[in-house]
C-alpha cells in the first residue's frame, strides 16, 4: 500500500501540531479528515477563534471535524474506515476505543525524549529544569498518558537563549520533518516498536496562571529559567507597591547592575518588563520611571 491511498485521520489543537499536518499534506499522505478543538473565545475581545490546526485544514481545503468530545463523532471516524490516524498536541484524552478504530495504530508526535516528561508541560518543563536537550517521540498509543511503545526520537540540544515559545516552534518544525522520514519506514514495518523503560519515566503538571509570580527569594537562575519556560504564558511577575510588573526578558547577574533587583544571593537583570496598565519597556526605562519606588524591601 503507498501513501497515496493510505488511509489517515489526523488528530490535532495547538500551534505545534501544524508542521507535521502540512508536512502530510505535502508529502500527498491521503488525510481523510482533520478532528481539532472547537473554536474558542481568544484575546481581550474574546472573538470566536479557529484553531491553528483548523486554519490549515481550511488552506487545504480537508474535512474538519470539531468535536466537544471525541467520542460523540465516533461513528464518523470509524466509517472514514483510517488506516492510521495521527495525533500531535491535541490537548484531550483519546479513549481507547477510538484508538482501536484504525487498521493499524495511532501515532501520537510528543514533544520529550519519552518516558521523560510526559504530559501536557514536557517544553516548559525541560526549560525550567535547565536541561541542556530535549527532542520528539513518535510512538504509538494505548490508553494510558504517553505510555505506548516508542517508535522512534529525535535529540534536539536546547539553546541558552531559547523561551518556551522559541524551543516549541523548532520542535514543531522538526516534528514535521521527523515525520516524514519516519513514516514510511513504519509503514513498511521496518521499525519495531519498543517498550518504554517505566522506571525512568516522569510526569509534567497542567500549567495554571498562579505559577507565573516570581519567589525573588529563589536564585536568578531559576528565575530566568521560569521567565523563559512561561514565555508567552502564564507570564511571570512580581509585586511592587501592589502593581504586578511583568518580566518579559531577563539574565543572571552575580554582581549589582544598574537594572537589576537582588534575588536570593545573585541579582536578575530586567532587559524588558511590563508594569501593570503601561506598555512594555526596557530595563533602564522601568529603573528611571520607578526609582523612587523601587525600594527592594517591598517586593522581597
Amino acid at each position: 500500500m503507498t501513501k497515496n491511498n493510505f488511509k489517515i485521520i489526523f488528530i490535532g489543537t495547538s500551534e505545534f501540531a501544524v508542521s507535521a499536518l502540512k508536512a502530510l499534506i505535502k508529502n500527498n499522505y491521503d488525510i481523510k479528515a482533520v478532528i481539532t478543538s472547537p473554536d474558542k473565545p481568544m484575546g481581550r475581545k474574546q472573538e470566536i477563534t479557529p484553531t491553528p490546526i483548523k486554519r490549515v485544514a481550511k488552506e487545504y481545503n480537508l474535512p474538519i471535524l470539531q468535536p466537544e468530545k471525541i467520542l460523540d463523532i465516533k461513528s464518523e471516524i470509524t466509517n472514514l474506515k483510517p488506516d492510521l490516524i495521527i495525533v500531535s498536541s491535541y490537548g484531550k484524552i483519546i479513549p481507547k476505543s477510538i484508538l482501536d478504530i484504525p487498521l493499524l495504530e495511532c501515532l501520537n508526535i510528543h514533544p520529550s525524549l519519552l518516558p521523560k516528561y510526559r504530559g501536557s508541560s514536557p517544553i516548559q518543563t525541560a526549560i525550567l529544569n535547565g536541561d541542556k536537550t530535549t527532542g520528539i517521540t513518535i510512538m504509538l498509543m494505548d490508553e494510558k498518558m504517553d505510555h505506548g511503545p516508542i517508535v522512534s526520537q529525535m535529540k534536539i540540544d536546547i539553546e541558552p537563549s531559547e523561551n518556551y515559545k522559541d524551543l516549541e516552534k523548532r520542535l514543531s518544525q522538526e516534528s514535521g520533518s521527523f515525520l516524514i522520514k519516519i513514516l514510511p519506514q513504519y509503514l513498511n514495518n521496518k521499525i519495531k516498536p519498543q517498550i518504554q523503560n517505566e522506571s525512568e519515566a516522569s510526569y509534567t503538571k497542567i500549567l495554571s496562571r498562579e505559577q507565573g509570580e516570581i519567589d525573588l527569594n529563589k536564585s536568578a537562575k531559576e528565575i530566568e529559567r521560569m521567565i523563559k519556560a512561561f514565555y508567552p504564558w502564564p507570564g511571570t511577575w512580581f509585586y511592587l507597591n501592589k502593581k504586578r510588573i511583568k518580566i518579559i526578558k531577563a539574565k543572571t547577574s552575580i554582581k549589582k547592575q544598574e537594572t537589576s533587583i537582588k534575588t536570593g544571593k545573585d541579582f536578575l537583570i530586567l532587559e524588558l518588563v511590563q508594569p501593570e496598565g503601561k506598555k512594555t519597556m526596557t530595563g533602564e526605562e522601568f529603573f528611571r520611571g520607578y526609582k523612587k519606588q523601587l525600594d527592594l524591601k517591598k517586593i522581597i
